[in-house]
């Protein structure tokens, strides 16, 4: 690989491990063992903590070309039996199977017991449906065999659900509904509206404490994005009922940040958000990009900004240089 290939990957990797699916991975780890994967948190020994490890795991795969991902944390815990377990989570959420999936999982696992030799367990979230319960990768030559098999879990499978999720404290339940909420409302704004808004009052009924209601919010606020004038809409409700609940959860902070995600829906606000995006994902903007920038229809902004979700390189957004 060419050093500014590795670069472009690099920061692709870094931009992954700022997603909002990382910071509620991290912020609640155990609840989201104890949601998707109960048999695993149900054999660690919490009294000892648990040490995130996301540096080491970037150290350890940051050559590897393994596609996309919004999540990927590697977590030193203790089993009760006493022994120390290194636990590789990986969370990928995108509207495709990609068939290469289980052999990612097998270099990931591979690679950081090859480094630190602990045993590696691989437990996988993905949000399309799938048939099994576990993901394999393998082969097999002359009596050799090598191979991985990793518990899976599909957000998909909870759209049967919804009662279990609508009743659960646990953060991962209005992790989970906020997902699938986004993916059944894709094409209209109304059926969003009326979904973010529920998310965000069942904040307050599930008993979170002020800080994780905040959290959860942002969480909702960025999965289930609205436009415009529905954003607005949906804040001055969200604000009248935090002031009839007689919470005040929602500081002149939140207000100003929200007020400033509105702000930057069109025009010059767009211009400078897409600006802000590429320069974290990609490092120094070129001068031609920055002028395409400029003088681009808010229209053309949108798409390029969707476009940085999946983009290895500049190239992946912007077209090929010299192109307009």
């Amino acid at each position: 690989m060419s050093d500014q290939a590795l670069s472009s990957h690099e920061h692709a990797v870094v931009a992954d491990y700022d997603s909002p699916w990382k910071t509620v991975l991290e912020r609640y780890f155990p609840d989201f063992l104890a949601f998707f994967f109960p048999d695993a948190h149900a054999d660690i020994d919490w009294t000892h903590g648990y040490s995130l490890l996301d540096k080491e795991l970037q150290k350890v795969v940051r050559d590897a070309e393994l596609g996309r991902r919004w999540a990927d944390s590697l977590i030193r815990v203790t089993s009760r039996e006493g022994g120390e377990d290194w636990l590789l989570v990986h969370v990928e959420v995108q509207g495709r199977n990609q068939a290469d999936f289980a052999r990612r999982m097998f270099v990931y696992n591979y690679r950081i017991y090859d480094r630190y030799a602990k045993p590696v367990v691989s437990l996988a979230v993905l949000a399309e449906p799938s048939r099994s319960k576990h993901g394999e990768f393998g082969y097999a030559r002359w009596g050799c065999r090598m191979g991985l098999r990793f518990p899976l879990v599909s957000l998909a499978a909870y759209r049967t659900r919804r009662t279990e999720l609508e009743s659960s404290a646990n953060p991962f339940a209005v992790v989970t509904l906020a997902h699938l909420s986004a993916r059944e409302t894709a094409g209209s704004p109304t059926d969003r509206y009326q979904a973010k808004l529920g998310l965000i009052r069942s904040l307050y009924r599930r008993g979170f404490a002020r800080q994780d209601i905040l959290e959860l919010f942002r969480f909702i606020d960025w999965v289930l994005t609205l436009p415009e004038g529905l954003e607005q809409q949906l804040w001055c409700e969200v604000q009248q009922f935090d002031e009839e609940k007689h919470m005040h959860y929602l500081s002149s902070i939140e207000r100003m940040a929200q007020q400033k995600g509105i702000e930057q829906g069109t025009g010059q606000g767009q211009a400078k958000l897409l600006h802000v995006l590429v320069r974290q994902r990609f490092g120094q903007v070129p001068p031609e990009i920055e002028a395409r920038i400029r003088s681009a229809h808010p229209d053309q902004l949108e798409q390029w900004a969707l476009l940085i979700l999946d983009a290895r390189c500049l190239d992946d957004v912007f077209g090929a240089t010299g192109e307009h």
